[in-house]
């Protein structure tokens, strides 16, 4: 078959928005398959406009993730750079320029009460983080300012680089850090989350945060139906959770939107084949599990924090998560 002629440049669809910005990205590194990218941003700081969200305000220092999670949400945001390969996400990584000076001009908006996420959409503590350290000169910003509230979410224990940094925000601000650790088994932790850190790592992140005098808990989110949500799993997992100091947790079934499914799907026939047929007649014209899953996990999540001494979920978090649950939720989180 003869191949088809290129289009004259005439003749392409124009780019526009974050798309245009993202071609014209410059690659800065390549290897095992991820490659970073510059994108030059106009703002930093978006306004979540959801309501129910526990946050008014969200920061993500990059654009896709290289932590690779099987059941990520978040992949959809590479769809508004027109990449429709649910895998792009963690393989191109782009780099948000002039973070420091977007956020000092832009910290001004937020109000009293207002508070900022940090890491909807992506980790902040992600293996790029090591190299561009973008997440720590938003933080250097924060240090500067006084009266904010910030919350923090990450799979990974580089956060402690900046433990000294965090103590220093959270004198003149709120700040609670927010770990994620899905499940204590490494073996599972490695196929679901291939290139996090792995969840012992993450726990003994979460008790240097609490020695240092940093408010920190944990997402167990998402839960996923029987792979994760065995009810002496989750006991083990809030146990240890609140050995090392943590003072809430909060959960939220697995959701699969068709960005997320193109992967899970596939993944899922290749290390759990048993859960196929299940996972098909329950997501088979549905996005979200039914309710009265959600119920029976938050039930069983209460009970297990009454038993383990956690006093409650953290108000902010009860009920809610960063693992947003409508396609208008999502779009404010990039």
């Amino acid at each position: 078959m003869a191949s088809l002629p290129l289009l004259p440049e005439s003749d392409k669809p124009k780019l526009i928005g974050i798309a245009r910005l993202a071609a014209q990205g410059e690659s800065l590194r390549e290897g095992h398959e991820v490659e970073y990218f510059t994108l030059p941003v106009k703002s930093l700081l978006n306004r979540c406009t959801v309501e129910r969200m526990p946050f008014t305000w969200t920061i993500n220092p990059y654009r896709g993730c290289e932590f690779a999670c099987k059941y990520c949400y978040a992949r959809y945001t590479h769809e508004f750079m027109e990449m429709r390969d649910g895998l792009e996400f963690e393989q191109k990584i782009y780099v948000k320029q002039h973070a420091a000076n977007l956020l000092h001009q832009e910290l001004r908006k937020v109000k009293q009460g207002e508070e900022i996420a940090i890491g909807t959409a992506t980790d902040p503590y992600q293996p790029a983080e090591r190299k561009f350290e973008i997440t720590r000169t938003v933080l250097e910003e924060m240090a500067r300012h006084q009266g904010l509230e910030i919350g923090i979410i990450t799979k990974s224990n580089l956060i402690l680089r900046d433990l000294e940094l965090l103590q220093q925000i959270s004198k003149h601000n709120r700040l609670s850090v927010s770990i994620t650790v899905t499940t204590l088994k490494t073996t599972l932790a490695r196929i679901l989350e291939p290139r996090a850190p792995r969840p012992d790592l993450r726990v003994e992140a979460i008790r240097q945060l609490n020695q240092a005098g940093i408010l920190v808990g944990a997402s167990c989110s998402p839960v996923i139906p029987g792979i994760t949500d065995a009810p002496k799993d989750l006991d083990a997992l809030v146990g240890a959770l609140a050995k090392a100091g943590a003072k809430y947790a909060f959960t939220n079934p697995l959701f699969l939107k068709p960005c997320s499914a193109a992967v899970f799907m596939p993944f899922l026939e290749k290390e759990f084949p048993q859960l196929v047929a299940s996972y098909k007649h329950r997501y088979a014209d549905r996005a979200y599990l039914p309710k009265s899953y959600g119920d029976r996990i938050h039930e069983l999540m209460k009970k297990l924090r009454q038993k383990h001494g956690m006093k409650s979920s953290y108000d902010r978090y009860n009920l809610k998560s960063h693992a947003v649950e409508s396609e208008a939720a999502q779009l404010p989180l990039f």
